[in-house]
Parts: C-alpha cells; structure tokens; sequence
C-alpha cells in the first residue's frame, strides 16, 4: 500500500513540474502521453498513440470551440466541439465525430488533460499535458 501512495505522490508532484496555468489561454498545446484501450468485454490495454491513429499533439482552441492537429503533423484534422464549458478551474469540450463521442478536460492551473473517445463497445482513454501555443 505504501508503494502504491508513494508512486501517486511521485507522479502528483512531477505533474505540476512539467504543467502550468491556463488560466488566460485561448489556444492550448496539448501532448498526448498515455493511451488506454479499453474493450466491451472489460479488458483494457495500453497503447502507442499512433497505433490508434492518435496524433501526438492537439491544439485546443477554446475561442472556435475545436480540437485539430498541428500544422507540422501534415494530418489536418479538426473537430468542432458542441459543448464547451470553462469554469470552476476547468476546461471542458465534448461532442460527436464519425459516430464517436468524445470529451476533453484539462485543469487550468496545472495543464493537466484528461480525454475519453466511445463508440461501438470500445472506449479510449487519453492522458496528457497542456501548455499554453502562443509561448
């Protein structure tokens, strides 16, 4: 038990290292570090972001409310989010692409970004750190 709260702390504290405030951000650099895949059947399984087609970074421009790909990944990829919500230190979006859900919630203060795409019996989780494009 020891180990396990040890290992949450290491990674608490070396979260807030590498994150920071987004408080006054309206385009968000995020960086994909950890996918899970997760199946009907209750198994889940971690995988490489690009084994899912997942690029390694997203922008998030929270002014036109979408998700795309950066210029250099050459993908080109955008999705409009139908709900946007920005409060209580959180940044929300959430909609509906090619009969997949998904949501984004990133912490302001320390850039932390938690995602989830569904359909068909198979969910994805996505973990990752956020910082702010225009730096």
């Amino acid at each position: 038990m020891k180990t396990v709260i040890s290992a949450i702390a290491i990674v608490a504290l070396s979260t807030s290292a590498w994150a920071e405030d987004l408080s006054d951000s309206d385009k968000i650099l995020c960086s994909i570090n950890t996918v899970q895949l997760c199946l009907e059947v209750g198994e889940c399984f971690r995988v490489p972001p690009a084994e899912l087609d997942i690029p390694h970074f997203i922008v998030v421009d929270t002014k036109s409310k979408t998700l795309s790909t950066t210029k250099s990944s050459g993908l080109n990829r955008s999705t409009p989010a139908s709900n946007y919500v920005r409060a209580n230190g959180r940044i929300v979006l959430q909609g509906v692409q090619n009969a997949r859900a998904f949501s984004i919630s990133i912490e302001e203060d320390i850039g932390v970004m938690t995602g989830a795409v569904a359909r068909d019996g198979i969910a994805v989780a996505v973990f990752g750190a956020c910082t702010d494009s225009q730096i």
